[in-house]
């Protein structure tokens, strides 16, 4: 038998507006403040660690990972293992960056690091494909649409709040399932 009720997916999907989602003012969602505050542990999105690598993330970031329990999913270690398959090695700066890759991954404390289980992956994949279906999503968004609705009910699932600077999409999974949690920063420039 599997770990997946397939009917109570489906009646858990009862949520679908079925019509397409407007992307809320900022002045709306959960933003850090310029000041980092105690709270929930918190769930990386993989802009977290890329913003960091390239030195985009703002300080406030670097604050609240100081002050919150930081947690990692293995759906961010696939998509920064992706990045490095998708280098160039014949680039200068890909050997540098997978080395920082590589230094980021290895310094996840194990027991800081989740793995979606069977429910939060079916279900994810049903809420990815009312999104996809819902703004239109081509191709290229499908796929970081699941990775990103597996992580926001991963989060959910643990108690976590999900770390990220995708406003939009993590903004519609919040309009649909209000119950999950995210908190926005702006990468810096």
């Amino acid at each position: 038998m599997s770990d997946f009720d397939f009917d109570a997916a489906l009646r858990w999907a009862r949520f679908d507006p079925y019509r397409t989602l407007a992307r809320r003012q900022d002045e709306e969602l959960p933003f850090v403040s310029d000041r980092a505050d105690s709270g929930q542990d918190i769930l990386l999105d993989t802009c977290v660690y890329i913003d960091g690598l390239q030195g985009r993330a703002p300080e406030v970031v670097a604050d609240l990972l100081d002050i919150r329990i930081s947690n990692h999913s293995t759906v961010a270690i696939q998509e920064l293992m992706h990045t490095v398959g998708v280098l160039d090695p014949k680039h200068p700066g890909t050997k540098g960056a997978v080395r920082q890759i590589g230094v980021t991954i290895m310094d996840m404390k194990p027991h800081r690091i989740f793995a979606p289980d069977p429910d939060v992956l079916g279900r994810a994949a049903l809420l990815s494909g009312m999104l996809c279906r819902l703004q239109g999503y081509e191709k290229d968004a499908r796929l970081r649409a699941l990775q990103d609705c597996v992580l926001f009910l991963q989060a959910q699932k643990l108690g976590f709040t999900v770390l990220t600077a995708n406003v939009s999409d993590f903004d519609y999974l919040l309009q649909l399932i209000p119950t999950g949690r995210a908190l926005f920063y702006r990468a810096t420039q």
